[in-house]
């Protein structure tokens, strides 16, 4: 019997570990550092967490984020992913060429031969290390513990066992500027990654850092030197022959994250884990962002979803515009009608022919896509497509 599409049936999966050796001061994620104390009741949570699946569930891609998840000892490393193998079983997409795509995040710091060995001998196949910067002032500005001459190394011990290797770099730290932002795209491209992710800075509320801001300690980058800095990017890793496939990533050709286009494209996806994100059946849920309360919930047998939303077709399809525009794909128009229901311009009206007019987006008839100008306003362009959902509802299409 053939599966369900995968807007329906869940073809990948987010696992989240939390525990890190210091939390920086830019980050709003689940991250719990100094409770190491938890780490064995919280695999003993995730098992559980798992197991609630019923029956293994097979999937296209893994990915295991945090958090720090190589923050884990190898015995550690080793039971996390015995209990993702149990209930996630990596299985290969006939449409894609190549094995399974099975992603772990990590740090230069985090990273020993010994866990890059339990890695592999699980199948991970892509390490994702989150480098952020090579500049000694810029890591300082931006709280984070390694050393940029910890990066070598770390390459060093993925490369032996590990096929894929990506880069997650941020732009726009405080005293940042285009020359050094220059410096950080080129030394990360003579370690030959596959894969380049590239953020600019948000000064998340209630952060160290967003509070450093707001007391006038630090001072952030200005917009024109911010936009500088992203276009630099997509110029220097076009001319090293990447593909800028989402707003924020890039690969060379055939190493997109599979885990990235799935989330991107708004389809159906498991998560697990302290604050993981999970979209099954059609609905959303968010498990509780504290570390002591997924565990105590779980192993009390409760569920640690703290959030959960049936979306309607209509506002399901608004989301589908807002999640692929982030695409160099775009919005494909049948395989949009196909997955949400609804004809996109009967949906958006006539928002999209004063964008194109503005050489914001590009339309060939098929796809709606951004221009190079409309990836630098990507967010305004969506909130303004967004506004059509605000107005007397269309008729939905037949």
């Amino acid at each position: 019997m053939d599966r369900p599409p995968p807007w329906i049936d869940p073809r990948t999966a987010y696992v989240h570990v939390p525990f890190c050796a210091h939390h920086c001061g830019y980050c709003d994620f689940a991250v719990a550092a100094g409770q190491d104390h938890l780490i064995e009741l919280y695999l003993d949570a995730l098992a559980v967490e798992l197991a609630g699946l019923g029956e293994p569930r097979p999937v296209e891609s893994l990915f295991i984020g945090g958090g720090t998840p190589t923050y884990l000892n190898p015995d550690q490393l080793r039971r996390l992913l015995e209990a993702v193998a149990r209930w996630l079983p990596l299985a290969p997409d006939p449409s894609v060429p190549g094995p399974p795509e099975f992603t772990v995040e990590s740090t230069p710091d985090s990273l020993t031969d010994e866990k890059v060995a339990v890695l592999a001998a699980f199948g991970v196949n892509r390490v994702s290390i989150g480098v952020q910067s090579f500049r000694p002032d810029l890591l300082a500005a931006l709280d984070r513990r390694h050393t940029a001459a910890e990066i070598p190394r770390a390459v060093e011990a993925v490369r032996r066992r590990i096929p894929a290797l990506s880069f997650d770099l941020i732009f726009a730290a405080p005293g940042a500027t285009p020359a050094a932002w220059a410096a950080d795209l080129d030394a990360a491209l003579a370690f030959g990654p596959q894969h380049l992710s590239t953020y600019g800075l948000t000064y998340e509320k209630g952060t160290p850092l967003w509070k450093e801001r707001d007391r006038g300690q630090v001072r952030a980058v200005g917009e024109d030197d911010e936009l500088t800095m992203y276009e630099a990017a997509m110029d220097r890793l076009a001319a090293a022959g990447f593909e800028h496939y989402e707003i924020s990533n890039f690969a060379r050709p055939g190493a997109r994250c599979r885990h990235n286009e799935r989330y991107w494209a708004n389809e159906a996806y498991y998560g697990f884990g302290v604050g993981a994100a999970r979209y099954v059946g059609g609905v959303r849920e968010l498990n509780t962002r504290d570390t002591k309360s997924y565990v105590r919930k779980v192993l009390a047998g409760d569920s640690p979803t703290f959030q959960s939303e049936r979306l309607g077709p209509r506002d399901r399809a608004f989301e589908t515009v807002g999640t692929q525009l982030r695409r160099a794909d775009g919005i494909d128009r049948p395989r949009f009608r196909e997955q949400t229901g609804w004809v996109l311009d009967a949906l958006v009206g006539g928002r999209v022919a004063p964008l194109v007019g503005e050489a914001i987006l590009s339309d060939d008839g098929r796809a709606v896509r951004l221009t190079r100008r409309g990836k630098c306003v990507a967010d305004a362009v969506i909130e303004d497509l967004m506004k059509a959902n605000v107005v007397a509802p269309v008729v939905r299409p037949s």
